[in-house]
């Protein structure tokens, strides 16, 4: 069991960036896949990024590819995900989730643990 909270959202001009991050409680969170979703008011969830529990693969969706990078210190046990370049349409509420010994799944039925979410908004 892990209980995750997001953090670093807000509100940036376009051509901005952010880092987000989701920490984790438990000494486990090293053997868990996590993944980033976002959902856009009136729009599906939608999948973003994910990183494997060792660290060694990354997924991103095409949307975002070459803006996002995710990034995971289990030490500290929290992941990153680092948003370059921001464009309005990237203005959505950030989950976390977490997949026990998953991989980097787009895949949201494969993930056990979600965080609440922090709102990320873009302004033009």
């Amino acid at each position: 069991q892990v209980q995750l909270v997001e953090s670093g959202g807000g509100l940036v001009q376009a051509g901005g960036s952010l880092r987000l991050s989701c920490a984790a409680s438990g000494r486990t969170f090293s053997n868990y896949a996590v993944g980033w979703f976002r959902q856009a008011p009136g729009k599906e969830r939608e999948f973003a990024a994910a990183i494997d529990w060792l660290g060694r693969s990354t997924a991103y969706a095409d949307s975002v590819k070459g803006r996002f990078t995710i990034s995971r210190d289990n030490a500290k046990n929290t992941v990153y995900l680092r948003i370059n370049s921001l464009k309005p349409e990237d203005t959505a509420v950030y989950y976390c989730a977490a997949d026990r010994w998953g991989s980097a799944t787009i895949d949201p039925e494969k993930y056990e643990y979600w965080g609440q979410g922090t709102q990320v908004t873009v302004s033009s």
